[in-house]
């Protein structure tokens, strides 16, 4: 089968690799869509400190089943709406876990300590074919109607930002501002304002925001762009009444923003991490202490979140096609890479189709 390989830090090339062979329990999977999430990028940049090289990246999926292992889990048979069959299409979760570790015996596999997600500690979809545990697939039917292709390929980054919401303990009185609209940030500004919230979201590109309001922000901030003397911190405060906001999700990954997060949050605030900074981070101490803030991590997503977005998708209350900024030819994903790297502020969501 065809695969795209990054064999180093900014080298990616279509090759042909070996059919993969499903194992007792998993399916096989003919992928059709594939987006690409910042990671992909910082893995294409040698930026990205959990992958090794060579690597087929990959783990926002869109695809339809080939073929199912003769028996599936007796949980599958009460928690699906129909039973799984060829020809299905679907999206799947890119997480493995090892059912022992702490975090899995505390019924938080997401945050398994030995986890290895699709397209980073081990090579993911962005090939002809897949095979994965049938555990690890919703079928575009959970959802009425069913999902579109386009749709699939974007539940699993919008499954992380309703996880960092559902971590926030969200409601309906917050003032949730999420630092970051791409596609995680879109996804816990979605959840928030799902929840009733009142969502401010903050990006340096405009064309996010203009995205993350039809995502359900009532109000949005660029920075580089006003022309205005008053500061960020001075504009939320104002639309904060001057407390600042109750929750900050914080979906960027930088020492700036992992800083502003809890600057910016009111006293009593929560404060949700899911970007991860590359560079070591100072804080102001006291602050943790004086707002007696609920500071927390945020990692990939549960299965619950997975059916809450598409729930929402195929509600059509999220804005799908503004959302995506390109749908790419496999033949062109090389390229794409190549040009994504050197100007990454000309792209927005890309979809890879292998259809």
């Amino acid at each position: 089968m065809q695969a795209l390989l990054i064999r180093e830090p900014g080298h990616a090339q279509l090759t042909t690799v070996p059919d993969p062979v499903p194992g007792p329990g998993e399916a096989l999977l003919r992928v059709r869509r594939i987006g690409l999430c910042g990671s992909d990028l910082n893995s294409f940049r040698g930026l990205n400190p959990l992958v090794s090289y060579p690597r087929i990246p990959g783990h926002e999926i869109a695809a339809t089943i080939l073929s199912l292992p003769d028996s599936l889990p007796d949980s599958m048979h009460t928690e699906l709406p129909h039973p799984l069959a060829v020809g299905m299409d679907m999206t799947l979760s890119p997480y493995s876990h090892c059912g022992q570790c702490s975090a899995c015996l505390a019924r938080r596999p997401n945050a398994c300590q030995h986890n290895q997600t699709l397209g980073v500690q081990r090579d993911g979809a962005l090939a002809e074919l897949v095979a994965v545990p049938v555990e690890r697939l919703f079928p575009a039917t959970l959802s009425h109607p069913p999902l579109t292709l386009e749709e699939l390929a974007l539940v699993e980054p919008l499954t992380v930002g309703f996880h960092a919401v559902a971590r926030a303990q969200v409601q309906s009185t917050d003032t949730v501002l999420v630092l970051g609209s791409g596609g995680v940030g879109l996804g816990a500004v979605a959840a928030a304002a799902t929840r009733g919230a009142t969502v401010i979201a903050v990006d340096l590109n405009q064309d996010r925001l203009s995205v993350a309001a039809l995502a359900g922000a009532a109000h949005t901030l660029c920075p580089e762009s006003s022309a205005s003397p008053v500061s960020l911190e001075q504009q939320i405060r104002a639309l904060t009444g001057g407390h600042g906001p109750s929750v900050v999700i914080e979906a960027i990954g930088t020492p700036e923003t992992f800083r502003a997060a809890v600057d910016l949050v009111a006293f009593a605030g929560r404060v949700v991490y899911i970007g991860y900074a590359k560079q070591p981070v100072s804080y102001e101490t006291r602050l943790f202490v004086q707002k007696e803030l609920d500071i927390r991590g945020s990692r990939n997503a549960l299965p619950e979140d997975f059916h809450a977005v598409m729930q929402m998708l195929a509600e059509r209350r999220f804005p799908l096609h503004a959302a995506i900024g390109s749908i790419i030819p496999f033949a062109d994903a090389p390229d794409t890479f190549t040009r994504w790297k050197e100007n990454p502020g000309a792209f927005s969501k890309i979809v890879i189709t292998l259809d």
